[in-house]
């Protein structure tokens, strides 16, 4: 494990494994490096991947991540972290990729859009819920979770999320029991990071209409309707980007089901690029 700094001194774990062109994973919500070493070594082989602790998760530091109301969220607080993931895609090497997972995928694009230099970007279906009433449910979603995490509920707050992205609450209560639990409680005040990537749920068309990197848009063939109809828009929001479904994945992708696409996209373009 490595550490690096980020522009605010912010010390941001980071994992590096395989050899080749250097790709960047970028992690969603209530997630660590950790998380994502699945992925990282089927894609290993091919690139050399950097998966690293978002700020105030696993081992990077908590600057701003305190579990009072609107600390580290709103402006501020998608700033620092997309100034993190600069920091780890100047540490990964001259022309690395970005994928970014979930919530991470709204945060690598708004990173690309204020400037980061990623000619080759992929998510997976990026939370945002477009429309009247999915602006209304991330309204909702936001207050209620603000307010949680002010009384100091972190299981509330926990709970929240993952009812949010479709858990029954006969699991949540399951899980509540469960080892992991505690883990995702300490995770919790992290919560208003994702919730400040994604705005006001809305894709926000007219930044990224910078984002000048190809884009690969990927989401499950068993997400939600509103997950699926949300990717499209995206999509088409993007002017360098096509879009992709994975039959028979839901949100909760399987990541012997992604990593051939990533590596396809990836390989193939950077390879693209090199020849040019």
């Amino acid at each position: 494990m490595d550490r690096i700094l980020s522009a605010d001194s912010t010390p941001i774990a980071c994992h590096r494994r395989g050899e080749g062109p250097p790709l960047v994973l970028v992690g969603g919500a209530l997630g660590t490096a950790a998380a994502d070493a699945p992925l990282a070594a089927l894609l290993a082989p091919r690139f050399t991947v950097v998966t690293y602790d978002r700020r105030g998760r696993g081992a990077s530091g908590a600057s701003g991540a305190s579990g009072a109301a609107g600390d580290g969220g709103g402006v501020a607080g998608v700033r620092r972290e997309i100034e993190d993931l600069a920091a780890v895609v100047t540490a990964a090497g001259p022309g690395a990729s970005v994928f970014g997972m979930s919530s991470g995928g709204a945060l690598a694009l708004e990173a690309v859009a204020a400037g980061l230099p990623v000619e080759l970007l992929a998510v997976y279906e990026p939370p945002y819920t477009p429309g009247a009433s999915g602006l209304l449910l991330k309204a909702r979603a936001s207050d209620r979770l603000h307010r949680l995490l002010a009384a100091g509920d972190r299981a509330g707050a926990v709970e929240l999320f993952l009812t949010a992205k479709g858990v029954d609450p006969a699991t949540v209560d399951r899980m509540r029991r469960a080892p992991l639990w505690p883990g995702l409680e300490a995770l919790a005040p992290t919560l208003v990071y994702d919730d400040a990537v994604l705005g006001d749920g809305a894709v926000p068309a007219g930044r990224f209409a910078a984002v000048t990197a190809r884009t690969l848009v990927v989401c499950g063939g068993f997400s939600s309707a509103r997950s699926r109809a949300a990717t499209r828009t995206l999509a088409q929001a993007l002017p360098r980007a096509r879009h992709r479904t994975l039959t028979g994945q839901t949100h909760e992708v399987a990541p012997q089901v992604l990593a051939p696409v990533l590596t396809e996209f990836f390989a193939r373009d950077v390879y693209v690029r090199q020849a040019s």
